[in-house]
């Protein structure tokens, strides 16, 4: 099920940075039909570029981010990037056959 969530999340993210890439460049365009100025070009061409790397990091960062969960962590910013730490907040599983579950009329110590 983890997997299929992580799936879903790294096509929505791919989808989401292609249309940020997308809307980057007809806007650079745009710019760039509406100015002579070589200098106004060279910065819509920058502009472009700049939002494209965001997106692409973006995405990357949700890769990441749900490669983590499957893992049962979460991504915590450091200095030099993010590292997987367990998640504080998670329940852990508890096996319903340990000492203390109630499971009414199995072995309840009653001898006949």
């Amino acid at each position: 099920m983890k997997s299929a969530k992580e799936a879903a999340s790294n096509v929505a993210a791919s989808a989401k940075a292609g249309m940020e890439k997308t809307k980057a460049t007809m806007q650079e365009k745009g710019e760039k039909m509406t100015t002579r100025d070589p200098l106004q070009k060279e910065m819509a061409t920058e502009k472009k570029e700049e939002r494209i790397h965001a997106a692409e990091r973006e995405k990357l960062e949700t890769r990441q981010q749900a490669a983590a969960a499957k893992q049962g962590g979460v991504l915590h910013p450091t200095g030099q990037g993010y590292t997987t730490q367990p998640d504080p907040t998670a329940v852990p599983p508890q096996d319903p056959n340990v000492a203390g579950g109630a499971r009414t009329g199995y072995g309840s110590g009653n001898t006949y």
